[in-house]
């Protein structure tokens, strides 16, 4: 198992947890700097032409990559402990807090876009970080709604770990890289902490990644 990371990767985070979460390690971790722009390079282009994290290799190939994708895959091979309820609106509800997130808010706050931002439209660092945070914020809205619900309980969905979890604790730490409070958030910080008192998600933290920094 080949896995292709970068520590400020929140999709790699999400990844990383869900391998801690089955007990697995890969046989090879490769960093792809997204920072220096490694993830444009043709090496890692012939791997993922979106030129995105994470990618993952499982035996022969080919490379997977999207990581709710990645981590249903995973759930699949691997089933316990399962990460999706056995019930189809569960499953849904479940699915869906994780898309706010991993569709609908982070897409819009990853490198490419903030260089797009930079370069194509010369926006300065200031307007790039409100913009990060305009998006970031608008999710955490809607998720502290959502995780208002009765079916929420000591986690996103009752109290077993699920990919949506998986994505809230995402979401906290990209909260933390963009100087978002989380304190308006009560019922996501609620849920966000039982998640970071799992040692399976505090491993896959970016922060305690190889190369990280000791805070940003």
């Amino acid at each position: 198992m080949k896995f292709y990371s970068f520590w400020r990767s929140l999709a790699s985070y999400r990844v990383r947890i869900a391998m801690n979460l089955k007990g697995l390690t890969p046989d090879e971790v490769i960093d792809v700097n997204l920072m220096k722009g490694q993830q444009r390079d043709e090496a890692y282009r012939k791997v993922n032409p979106m030129m995105a994290l994470p990618a993952l290799v499982d035996g022969e190939g080919p490379a997977m990559f999207e990581s709710l994708a990645i981590i249903e895959y995973l759930d699949e091979t691997h089933p316990n402990p399962p990460l999706l309820p056995k019930d189809p609106k569960g499953r849904a509800r479940v699915r869906g807090l994780a898309q706010i997130i991993a569709c609908d808010s982070h897409p819009l706050i990853v490198p490419r876009v903030r260089e797009h931002l930079a370069h194509e439209f010369k926006a300065d660092e200031a307007t790039i970080a409100k913009w990060a945070q305009h998006w970031h914020t608008a999710a955490l809205k809607a998720l502290d709604v959502y995780l208002a619900d009765k079916a929420t309980g000591k986690h996103a969905h009752g109290d077993q770990i699920t990919i949506a979890d998986i994505c809230i604790a995402s979401q906290g730490a990209g909260a933390n890289f963009f100087k978002v409070d989380l304190a308006p958030f009560p019922n996501f910080k609620r849920v966000l902490d039982a998640c970071m008192a799992n040692d399976a998600f505090v491993r896959a933290h970016p922060l305690k990644q190889p190369g990280a920094p000791a805070a940003v």
